[in-house]
């Protein structure tokens, strides 16, 4: 059975991965390497354990998230589809069966903004992970070049995702330092991933909430 540690060990896919983000860098986009997928990976899976779901099937998202990226390997246009296509073929390259291939293509498909939808819960929790995943370490070039995503990307001194308690609430906890961007200007980029992750928190029966320096938002 292919397990999440093959997968992130995997020479071909770690050079996907590493040419996909080298790929965005080059168009000026935040990082989406090793760092970005792995954060993505244990999201994903750990919020899906948490709620219940099958231990295999949380680490089937942890595979779906670390593989959710490499289409920018082909173009950033359509990545999440790209990515799907390529995933499918590296999975099934490795000998993985073709009921667990299935709903990790789906996810990955389906993790973008522009085209995504929670159309299952591994779906869900990657959406929910993804665009969670905000933060000042993501941004790569320097003040005087940056530009609105990497103002507000290094405005955020921290973030996490809360599951409460009773399974009913989950939170989206930033920090944002706005004496180098404003909370408007978050929801200027975000407020269509803001909205996705809503859909997805629905979709696994979870109230979505955003707070912003302990203000709720959402």
């Amino acid at each position: 059975m292919l397990t999440f540690e093959t997968i992130k060990k995997d020479a071909a896919i770690r050079t996907y991965i590493t040419q996909a983000d080298a790929a965005l860098g080059a168009l000026g986009y935040t990082e989406h390497s090793f760092a970005h997928v792995t954060r993505c990976a244990e999201v994903a899976g750990d919020l899906l354990e948490n709620l219940g779901y099958p231990s295999r099937t949380a680490e089937l998202a942890r595979m779906a998230g670390y593989l959710h990226d490499i289409g920018n390997l082909v173009n950033r246009a359509d990545h999440s589809q790209s990515g799907a296509v390529m995933a499918f073929q590296l999975l099934h390259g490795l000998g993985m069966a073709p009921e667990e291939i299935a709903p990790i293509v789906t996810a990955i498909g389906n993790h973008d903004e522009g085209t995504g939808v929670p159309v299952s819960p591994m779906a869900a929790a990657l959406i929910l992970a993804d665009k969670s995943d905000v933060r000042r370490s993501r941004v790569r070039c320097k003040a005087e070049e940056f530009d609105i995503h990497d103002r507000v990307n290094y405005s955020v001194t921290g973030s996490g995702l809360v599951l409460s308690e009773d399974h009913k609430t989950l939170t989206l906890q930033l920090t944002i330092d706005t004496g180098c961007g404003s909370v408007m200007e978050y929801f200027e980029i975000f407020l269509e991933r803001m909205l996705l992750c809503r859909k997805a928190a629905d979709f696994l029966g979870l109230q979505f909430k955003l707070t912003i320096n302990d203000i709720p938002q959402l």
